[in-house]
């Protein structure tokens, strides 16, 4: 049986007071009404258990939005799994935090797209989202409980990255997560201009590289496999970050982990299986299916796993294969085949 992913993303609900440009999740202001029910959530989470999953990431929409989000997520910490919440940080005051951390959620991932008010906003959909994720920020720091900002890495974000990663800095962030902007869902229509280049993309990548040699904080980039080369070629470690903890995270020492073992899978709203929120082929349903049994026997997953062999194009050719493998999400938007090669790598 393949191993099991070390972390499952859940997408509670596709509510959402927000309106981001981008949403993958493509979120609505109302309850969808196929969400899995409260009763549903806890056994999918048993499920989670069984199939010996480490770290789950309950996210949206927004997923405070969720009328039994404290239960559904007390519930996840009490069978022993680490949550970490994916959210906007506009509904976060102090007394949000600390309800948090009594269910025992251990960091939240407040989402920033900008260094200030202007572009965040602009890209949220909300004029003052920026003021009211940072007073999120300050609020997590008030109860104590660990905070990350993720980071989409869009054109009009480029020379306004140095200021956010100032900005993690003097919230004393764990980490900042940089996803590289995929032209799934939302993006196709509403920011598709908004795409990096891969020149773009490549000099970023650099920047970033580099400024992990001395940056205290643990940068990582999902959605762009080829970030770990770099790190890899140029013997680059985080600084006041045990270096053995770096082999637990996927998407750090390799490239693209999407279904892969000691991967990643995601899980919709509605019960829905996908390989990842970047690369939306629906390869099962838990009200169907086991999550076990989906894990262990999708045809699509067992393809992805084999992908060294079946790579095509460039990505098939590259000596890195084994270790990148490319974006197979947006191999997948601009191709439709999951083993074409990545349009945005720059190797």
């Amino acid at each position: 049986m393949p191993t099991p992913p070390f972390l499952v993303s859940y997408s509670i609900t596709r509510k959402c007071n927000l309106k981001c440009k981008h949403c993958y999740s493509d979120a609505t202001e109302e309850f969808a009404s196929d969400e899995l029910s409260t009763m549903e959530a806890k056994k999918l989470l048993d499920d989670i258990v069984s199939l010996g999953v480490r770290l789950l990431i309950l996210d949206g929409g927004e997923p405070l939005c969720r009328d039994d989000f404290y239960e559904v997520a007390g519930y996840a910490s009490s069978r022993g799994i680490r949550v970490v919440v994916g959210s906007n940080g506009t509904l976060i005051d102090e007394n949000t935090a600390r309800r948090m951390v009594s269910v025992g959620v251990g960091c939240v991932a407040i989402s920033l797209d900008g260094a200030n008010p202007e572009t965040h906003d602009s890209f949220r959909g909300e004029k003052g989202a920026f003021s009211k994720a940072i007073e999120g920020v300050k609020a997590c720091r008030k109860a104590g409980l660990p905070f990350q900002f993720n980071v989409v890495a869009r054109k009009p974000v480029i020379n306004e990255l140095p200021d956010i990663l100032k900005l993690a800095l003097k919230y004393e962030a764990e980490a900042i997560e940089i996803f590289d902007l995929i032209q799934v869902s939302r993006v196709k229509n509403r920011c598709y201009d908004e795409v990096l280049s891969i020149n773009e993309r490549r000099r970023i990548m650099e920047w970033l590289a580099e400024t992990q040699r001395n940056y205290p904080i643990i940068i990582r980039t999902p959605a762009c496999p080829m970030y770990p080369l770099m790190l890899k070629e140029r013997n680059i470690l985080p600084k006041y970050f045990p270096h053995q903890a770096l082999r637990r995270i996927p998407y750090y020492d390799r490239g693209c982990a999407a279904g892969m073992p000691n991967g990643y899978i995601t899980i919709l709203s509605n019960g829905d299986v996908i390989p990842c929120m970047l690369l939306q082929v629906k390869i099962g349903n838990v009200r169907m299916e086991n999550i076990v049994k989906i894990w262990n026997e999708s045809p699509i997953l067992s393809t992805l796993r084999a992908r060294e062999n079946l790579l095509k194009g460039r990505c098939g050719e590259c000596r890195y294969k084994g270790i990148c493998a490319g974006c197979r999400g947006r191999a997948f938007e601009e191709t439709g085949d999951i083993m074409a090669e990545d349009p945005g790598c720059w190797l």
